[in-house]
């Protein structure tokens, strides 16, 4: 096999198992950092290997049994622990036995994102770390998610490994009295890692599209292991809806398609209906959060495939209700174009100008919105603007292409 093609399989086999594979390990060693740099000596070893010995039957199971004789060749070398060699030598039993008896490792990953939500972890770095350690993110996109330096991210998330390793954190599912102060933090991680992979869905060799499917993966998950946390079927729920619209998202010529002019027939009933199950079920617990809330949001959208029209009041109302419990960027600009929506235009514009400026320099979706509620109020120049700073904000081709578009049609 050519030196290309194996790193394509490299490639792939890194897109569908890392995060597994991490988690299998950094379960059992109770070392995160550990846990990747012996992955990662392991992919460096299959570019090497692989080429000249062709690619292994389970790549997985090669994979797995490189990286765990790398950790044992580090713990005799820095004496992790006492017996430490002994007990990752039963790690490596037992992962022998797993690739023997499955195509596939188990799926640990979402043991390991109550580990990063543990409350020995500092607060601002759970989710980060959660996104790079078991969702793969690079700690640069992390770091501008979160707005700060890469460098910064780096060390907050470093410091949170090796907490996790000095104060041998167990790797498990909380118990329902612990799952409380937890679980807000792994319902934030999937959605951003689901919105990681929404956002790239248009980019041409993205690595990031599995992140989508993934997310939805452990959010069903997640339900089955906390069927009494009405949170998690919204979140669910809210990820169903997204995805149901996928195919309608873009054109077949790749033009963005704005939601309320996605051709609906291209909708996955199968996904929709699977939401309004979950949503329906969260409902029946009589605890509203944020995820139910964006999840009613998109269920009136999706109603436009039966009624053909979209309830603006009542979209108003659940983002009244969505404000004041998180009271997040994202919900105050969704709330501003909903009163514009329906039907009061000054409310809504006036609702946008009382965002804090400091809060939407950077936010492509304020700009466009603002463009948006500038044009019908007449203010093209204004719009024109809007429309041009949301365009710069993107790094999606397509939507960058149709808010210059927008744009240019403002006379």
């Amino acid at each position: 096999m050519s030196e290309a093609a194996t790193r394509d399989v490299v490639e792939d086999t890194a897109r569908n198992s890392y995060g597994r594979l991490i988690a299998f390990l950094a379960a059992r060693s109770g070392d995160v950092a550990g846990a990747e740099d012996a992955l990662s000596d392991a992919f460096v070893a299959a570019l090497e290997r692989w080429p000249q010995d062709g690619v292994p039957e389970k790549p997985e199971a090669w994979l797995l049994h490189v990286a765990r004789n790398r950790l044992i060749d580090a713990a005799r070398r820095h004496q992790v622990r006492q017996n430490s060699e002994m007990f990752l030598q039963q790690i490596a039993e037992e992962a022998q036995a797993v690739a023997e008896r499955h195509d596939h490792f188990p799926d640990e990953r979402l043991k390991l994102l109550f580990v990063c939500a543990h409350p020995a972890i500092d607060i601002a770095a759970r989710t980060p770390l959660m996104l790079q350690i078991v969702l793969c993110l690079d700690a640069a996109r992390i770091a501008s998610a979160f707005l700060v330096s890469p460098a910064a991210m780096g060390q907050r998330l470093v410091r949170a490994k090796n907490k996790i390793r000095d104060a041998v954190i167990p790797c498990r599912a909380p118990d329902p009295p612990e799952w409380n102060e937890r679980v807000s933090f792994v319902l934030d991680a999937i959605y951003s890692s689901y919105t990681a992979g929404w956002d790239s869905l248009n980019e041409a060799g993205s690595t990031l599209h599995a992140l989508a499917a993934d997310a939805i993966t452990l959010g069903r998950t997640l339900v089955q292991l906390m069927p009494a946390e009405p949170e998690a079927q919204g979140l669910l729920a809210l990820m169903l809806h997204c995805e149901a619209r996928r195919a309608a998202r873009y054109s077949t010529n790749g033009e963005f398609v704005p939601l309320d002019q996605q051709d609906t027939a291209l909708w996955s009933r199968l996904m929709i209906d699977e939401a309004e199950r979950h949503l329906r079920s969260a409902a029946t617990f009589k605890r509203m959060g944020r995820y139910q809330l964006e999840a009613a949001i998109q269920s009136i959208h999706a109603n436009r495939a039966i009624s053909g029209e979209i309830d603006w009041p009542e979209i108003v109302l659940l983002y009244e209700g969505l404000v004041q419990l998180a009271p997040g960027i994202g919900s105050l600009v969704g709330r501003a174009v909903a009163l514009a929506q329906a039907g009061n235009l000054a409310a809504g514009f006036a609702a946008l100008e009382e965002i804090p400026a400091e809060r939407t320099v950077n936010y492509q979706p304020y700009w466009a919105a603002r463009g948006h509620l500038l044009q019908l109020l007449n203010k093209n120049d204004e719009a024109q603007k809007a429309f041009t700073r949301a365009a710069s904000l993107t790094d999606d081709p397509a939507l960058r292409d149709y808010l210059f578009k927008r744009s240019a049609e403002v006379i």
